[in-house]
């Protein structure tokens, strides 16, 4: 982001009242906000409920990749994230026409490619763990997996490879070696790493708390990814992995997601990629339209995000199940938008903000926000 006086200063004028439509677009520009889009965003949404999806009956309506970049450019986002399952054969082998297609729609649509994510969790092949499976063989084939991703990655032209690990954990209590597990997850991560920073990406892992897993999964909080990436960093030597913070798994265990960016940055754990959307306290992870939920915390992450000099891709990360996939897309991206307008209007007057804080005063600080967030 470019936040400096000159841009804060325009924020009464130029963009007061409620941003939408071209002075959304200008907003965005002006403040160079990187905002992206996980192509299952823009995809058919199938639940346990309805499997086939709820867009199957509607034959103008393709799923395929091409179709879901269209979408995300029709929506106004600028940036796409993938899985590496999209350029892979039946066989787990990398398909170079995949790529070289999905290279096309991307520069045809002007849509840049952000982030490349892992998939170890659909395929029932995984249901008993990726790289921290009990079988050594199948683990093993879990991170050749992982590791042509971060090659795949490479190839479509991405800046960063996550791994989100939803197979990996365990769903009763006495079920897995907690030690045993996490020694196999670091071991992966070690070498996903290693290929990461060899070919020029940055990797990340993104914690949640449970889901798919009934009890937890093996990575269930940043503050725990936090320790995997600083114990591989060491073995590395360096800081290329990190973290991907997840709006809606911060919910999850009621976390304060501001305090995470500051958290993060204090003990030298780079953030690697930001999901924006919204889900209900202690509950699971909805993926609802971001900016639908409490305003006061999304704002708040947002302001620490300028604070803290966050400068990556807010991803959207959404199942909109019953709504029209482009409509929301660029209503997240709308509402967001103008929370972060919100952020930014109280960063304008931080120093008011600070020392109120100072004051220990919990009605100094409220004094100084209210105006912005009501």
């Amino acid at each position: 982001m470019k936040v400096d006086k000159d841009k804060l200063d325009k924020l009464d004028a130029k963009y007061s009242g409620y941003l939408e439509k071209e002075r959304l677009d200008q907003f965005f520009d002006e403040f160079d906000i990187s905002f992206a889009a996980g192509h299952w965003c823009a995809g058919d949404f199938a639940d346990r409920f309805a499997p086939g999806g709820y867009n199957s009956l509607d034959p103008r309506f393709s799923s395929d990749i091409v179709a879901q970049i269209e979408r995300v450019a029709q929506a106004k986002i600028k940036g796409i994230e993938f899985h590496e399952a999209l350029f892979i054969d039946k066989n787990y082998r990398k398909d170079p026409s995949l790529i070289e297609m999905v290279k096309e729609a991307l520069k045809k649509n002007g849509i840049i490619p952000t982030n490349m994510n892992t998939n170890l969790f659909t395929d029932p092949k995984w249901k008993l763990g990726g790289i921290t499976n009990a079988n050594k063989t199948v683990r093993e084939e879990a991170l050749e997996i992982a590791l042509q991703g971060v090659e795949i990655a490479r190839e479509v032209g991405c800046q960063s490879v996550a791994l989100w690990p939803g197979s990996d954990g365990w769903d009763y209590n006495f079920e897995v070696n907690y030690g045993e597990i996490l020694d196999r997850f670091i071991e992966g991560c070690i070498a996903i790493n290693k290929k990461a920073k060899e070919l020029g990406l940055r990797f990340g892992i993104e914690a949640k708390l449970h889901e798919p897993r009934e009890g937890n999964m093996i990575i269930s909080t940043t503050h725990k990814a936090a320790l995997v990436a600083k114990a591989v960093n060491e073995e590395c030597q360096g800081n290329n992995m990190g973290v991907a913070i997840d709006y809606g798994h911060e919910q999850m265990y009621a976390n304060e997601p501001a305090d995470n960016l500051y958290t993060l940055k204090r003990f030298g754990v780079p953030i690697v990629n930001l999901h924006v959307n919204n889900a209900k306290l202690h509950s699971n992870d909805e993926d609802r339209i971001t900016g639908t939920g409490d305003i006061w915390r999304l704002a708040d992450f947002c302001y620490a995000a300028v604070d803290s000099d966050y400068q990556g891709w807010f991803g959207e990360d959404q199942f909109t199940y019953r709504t029209e996939p482009t409509k929301s897309m660029a209503l997240s991206r709308e509402l967001f938008g103008n929370v972060m307008k919100k952020a930014l209007q109280i960063y304008a007057v931080r120093d008011k903000l600070t020392k109120a804080q100072s004051s220990g005063d919990a009605l100094a600080t409220l004094e100084v926000v209210k105006r912005y967030l009501i």
